[in-house]
């Protein structure tokens, strides 16, 4: 973490100008250091997503943020997390593949290594069944099992004990028509598990060897970072702006998914929101409150968490804005719940229109697709906003900085501190 801290403060030495205002040189500063490596994606091998916490606790304590817990910004929590914790490996009739490049493993596969024979599925098995008989009388021990992405669905509709007989397999290989896209797992298969792009694999594959290390922790420590402002006239009175700071981590210490978009992308703009209304001519009516949310990945648990264990009264959220995903905004911008509060919606329309920051704002009604929504579930009014258009890279290792436009990032920033100024000025508006 000492490189880190460093280079942020030599950042700040040698362009003391950036902490003025929201200013681009510092977002790209953030993004490259919340997607570096030595933050592994900010996941659960080599302690990433404690690194990429204890990065956003310094920013926090740098701008003057307060903590709502005491002295302490984190909230803690702890879940299971399946870990892959050595780089897989894979050769196809002696020909090493490129992990995170040509396959990965799966975020639930189970650990196994050694060498098999390749038994491709064999589809008949679904219609009929003296194909099916004959496919399952063969000793699935000594083979990895190929079959398509597209055949995943059926496999599960499979009888039990045609199942049962599939997890005997030394390997499974799942092969990718288009994109490799990885997740985070709560638990661990029984076999290992290898997903490859199909336009890589050999039409005459006849043999692998393969190595996977995989790792379930039932209790992996994690922790939420939440700072506030308090508010100079109505400190009840609550906006708070989300964004989740996990991703994907790595596997083993060669592959790791930088999450530039995703969703450091978010972290960036909460950060720069936090920069701008810390600055005492910006010091906000309402109180702001500013929270990074871990584990979104793994199922919106660092949300949850929250919910359930609020800091203050849920209550006095006058509104919540959600940040994912806001790299890009060729295409405009996305806002899951707007057909929900219309009158929010149509506030930030008019806001757009008159200053003319995106070239669209769409709407969508509740969706359960970020951070935002233990909160609408929980009766708070909250705001998803997404940015469309630029990059397709996502939940793979081709998700870093470099590659990430920032089309509408100045533009989606003025956005918001106008939405959050008429929110302010017109006390609620849902």
């Amino acid at each position: 973490m000492n490189k880190l801290y460093t280079s942020f403060l030599a950042l700040c030495l040698v362009a003391p100008t950036l902490l003025q205002a929201q200013d681009m040189a510092r977002v790209r500063q953030t993004l490259d250091t919340l997607t570096s490596k030595t933050m592994y994606g900010r996941g659960y091998t080599f302690d990433g997503d404690l690194k990429a916490a204890k990065y956003l606790k310094y920013r926090f304590e740098e701008m003057g943020l307060e903590p709502l817990a005491g002295d302490a910004y984190f909230q803690e929590f702890s879940f299971p997390v399946n870990r892959i914790v050595e780089t897989p490996q894979l050769q196809v009739n002696g020909q090493a593949l490129v992990p995170g490049q040509d396959f990965v493993a799966r975020a639930s596969s189970g650990s196994g290594a050694g060498k098999a024979k390749l038994l491709p599925l064999d589809t008949l098995i679904f219609t009929e069944a003296r194909a099916a008989q004959k496919f399952f009388r063969k000793d699935f021990s000594k083979v990895a099992l190929v079959y398509p992405q597209q055949e995943q669905k059926r496999l599960a509709g499979l009888p039990v004990q045609y199942q049962q007989l599939l997890q005997q397999a030394k390997l499974h290989i799942i092969l990718q028509p288009k994109n490799l896209l990885t997740t985070v797992a709560r638990q661990q298969e029984a076999v290992p598990v290898l997903e490859v792009l199909q336009h890589v694999w050999p039409q005459q594959a006849k043999k692998v060897t393969f190595s996977v290390q995989a790792n379930l922790n039932p209790q992996h420590q994690t922790q939420n970072v939440i700072g506030f402002i308090p508010g100079s006239q109505q400190p009840d009175s609550v906006l708070v702006f989300t964004a989740h700071y996990d991703h994907l981590g790595s596997q083993g210490r060669e592959v790791y998914f930088p999450g530039a978009n995703d969703n450091a992308s978010g972290t960036a703009m909460l950060l720069e929101l936090a920069q701008h209304y810390s600055r005492p001519e910006n010091r906000p009516k309402y109180t702001m409150v500013f929270m990074a949310f871990a584990a979104e990945e793994a199922g919106l648990l660092g949300s949850f968490h929250y919910v359930q264990h609020p800091l203050f009264p849920l209550r006095q959220i006058s509104f919540l804005v959600n940040l994912d995903l806001l790299g890009t905004g060729d295409d405009g911008l996305m806002v899951v719940n707007g057909k929900v509060h219309e009158p929010a919606f149509k506030l930030l329309q008019r806001l757009n229109e008159q200053h003319q920051c995106l070239p669209q704002i769409k709407s969508r009604g509740k969706a359960a697709n970020s951070d935002h929504y233990p909160f609408s579930e929980a009766g708070v009014p909250a705001f998803f906003f997404y940015t469309l258009g630029g990059t397709a890279a996502y939940h793979n290792p081709q998700d870093h900085a470099a590659q990430l436009p920032l089309t509408r990032f100045p533009e989606v920033f003025k956005l918001i501190t106008d939405f959050a100024g008429a929110l302010m000025a017109n006390n609620e508006v849902n």
